[in-house]
């Protein structure tokens, strides 16, 4: 049995951002991550203007420039029978030094982190250790019990766990934990279309015909994300993905060039939606943070900017009780009273988009190309161009901006 002082199960955004920020800031980190690599083909690769100011204060802006990346600065949608574009929310309009949305791999993200926080020498990665429990002693979890490739597993002690390991968390098995479910009117398809010279580039979101698609640029190819209603995915796929196809191209003529687009109903990835959060995201000896905490909707993007941001709160709640061996629990359900006030607003807005934008987009009272049922903020951006500004700004910062601890800094 081995021990360390804050135990990370979970090696994506939030777990890496958190490790690293505890780690500079003098505590004892292991991060736990159950696949071998972080070479994976993650949905979501957009990195918020408040995660690149993070990196900027860490003193890794300029390493993050480096990494493979385009630039999303505008959000458009086609309206009218004309399909002219029109623009919902322009980055460029608004008062941030970062107006633009970085679509940047997701395993150079987290490798980039996993190599800054590797000079600490408090910090320890293990890749292949899928956590199969807490280790739970007269009330308290004091660690985890974790498996390795060989078959073996091992115990690792913990004066405190957080878990970052997304809405299928072990710590959700935690009867204390409890999530509070809300319906969700939809899943989304999500694959890949090549993209051409002239496509529209940015953010290119389409509602017509009771279809709702949004293609996101990635310069030589678009990541979609096809909305369909709930559980109706599996019907589909047992016809022709050619058919799946055509549709396609009747809601996006411009797509009907002669390219090649889905060749196999393998190369569609189903993401079922769902929306929660935990009741209470700590119990004696852990906290859960970002989807294990709350699974977000797709609606927005902005999951992986919350999950970074609750990671930067528990830094600067955590870091110096961790530190001088004097946590209490006070310290830990700190972060939830700080942080559950903008989840639970934020998924309050969500499920407005729900109900007032997907499920009567996918019932077809909404279009569009015919200009039906369009939302009054809709109607008024041609008029009042200003608006436009509103949204990225929302998006870029959020509700709640967090501010790391002061001693994470000290490399910056």
């Amino acid at each position: 049995m081995t021990g360390t002082t804050c135990c990370i199960v979970g090696g994506g955004p939030a777990g890496m951002v958190l490790g690293l920020l505890l780690a500079r800031a003098g505590v004892s980190v292991t991060v736990l991550e159950k696949h071998a690599d972080f070479l994976r083909d993650f949905r979501g690769d957009t990195v918020h203007p408040t995660t690149m100011s993070l990196l900027e204060e860490l003193g890794l802006a300029e390493r993050f420039a480096e990494l493979p990346q385009n630039r999303i600065d505008r959000v458009a949608i086609p309206v009218g029978p004309e399909g002219r574009s029109q623009l919902l929310a322009d980055f460029r309009r608004a008062p941030l030094k970062y107006d633009y949305v970085a679509m940047v791999p997701q395993w150079d993200l987290l490798n980039l982190l996993a190599e800054e926080a590797r000079r600490e020498p408090n910090f320890t990665l293990l890749m292949s250790s899928e956590v199969l429990g807490p280790l739970r002693e007269h009330g308290r979890v004091n660690g985890v019990l974790y498996r390795r490739t060989d078959g073996s597993t091992e115990r690792l002690r913990a004066t405190l766990t957080v878990a970052c390991d997304g809405r299928d968390s072990f710590a959700r098995r935690i009867p204390e934990t409890r999530p509070r479910t809300y319906p969700t009117p939809m899943d989304v398809r999500w694959f890949r279309l090549p993209r051409r010279q002239g496509d529209p580039r940015g953010v290119y979101a389409s509602i017509s015909g009771g279809a709702f698609t949004v293609l996101l640029d990635r310069h030589d190819y678009y990541q979609v994300a096809s909305v369909i209603p709930k559980d109706s995915d599996a019907e589909e796929r047992h016809r022709p993905v050619e058919e799946f196809n055509e549709r396609l191209r009747r809601r996006l003529p411009w797509l009907d060039d002669g390219r090649e687009l889905v060749r196999d109903w393998e190369d569609v990835r189903l993401l079922h939606v769902k929306l929660d959060r935990l009741r209470r995201w700590h119990v004696p000896g852990l906290l859960c943070i970002g989807d294990a905490a709350h699974a977000m909707s797709p609606v927005g993007g902005i999951g992986i900017n919350l999950a970074v941001q609750d990671a930067v709160a528990a830094a600067r709640h955590l870091a110096d009780p961790l530190r001088r061996g004097r946590l209490r629990r006070h310290h830990v359900a700190a972060v939830q009273r700080r942080r559950k006030p903008v989840t639970a607003l934020l998924q309050r807005a969500q499920r407005a988009v729900h109900d007032n934008v997907v499920e009567p987009g996918l019932r077809g009272d909404i279009d569009f190309g015919t200009r039906v049922g369009l939302p009054l903020p809709l109607r008024l951006l041609p008029r009042i161009p200003l608006l436009r500004a509103i949204p990225p700004y929302v998006f870029a910062y959020g509700a709640l901006p967090e501010r790391p601890p002061n001693s994470a800094l000290r490399h910056g």
